[in-house]
């Protein structure tokens, strides 16, 4: 009897697994978050061909996160790794502003998938420096089309 409630109680506090699919385009900055994360520095990176796979523990949750590299070539691939997907993690540069339009149009076209419809979205502003596009911006740049579907902006 003891056992049985034993497993039940690890079961209702036990270890939750979460799978997180963190894209963007290309030199974004993924694979440093996704190592910053995991090993709590910054490491040298090369770019993503491919992906590279992390387990992240935080507290009772066990988080696998999928970094999928973002080159032009690459990005269809993405849906590949759409299934079971929990979390998106949106990664942009905010410091390039000639990409940025570029960078709306992929989080639409993912978002637009059916099998991310019930995934929680973090857009993750990277690279911010004086000159960087600041949040809010970034925000209003990416995420318009939330206003429309929503009418009103995710809680910062």
């Amino acid at each position: 009897m003891g056992n049985i409630f034993g497993n039940l109680l690890k079961s209702l506090i036990g270890k939750k697994e979460m799978r997180i699919l963190m894209v963007g385009l290309d030199a974004a900055g993924k694979t440093t978050i996704l190592y910053k994360l995991k090993l709590g520095e910054i490491v040298t990176t090369i770019p993503t061909i491919g992906f590279n796979v992390e387990t992240v523990e935080y507290k009772n949750i066990s988080f696998t996160v999928w970094d999928v590299g973002g080159q032009d070539k690459i990005r269809p691939l993405w849906r590949h790794y759409f299934q079971n997907t929990q979390g998106l993690i949106f990664v942009v540069d905010s410091n390039d502003r000639e990409r940025v339009n570029e960078a709306r149009e992929e989080l639409m076209r993912m978002l637009a998938e059916d099998e991310l419809r019930d995934a929680v979205l973090l857009v993750f502003a990277n690279k911010q420096v004086q000159t960087s596009l600041a949040f809010l911006d970034v925000q209003s740049l990416l995420c318009s089309h939330f206003l429309t579907l929503n009418n009103h902006l995710p809680a910062d």
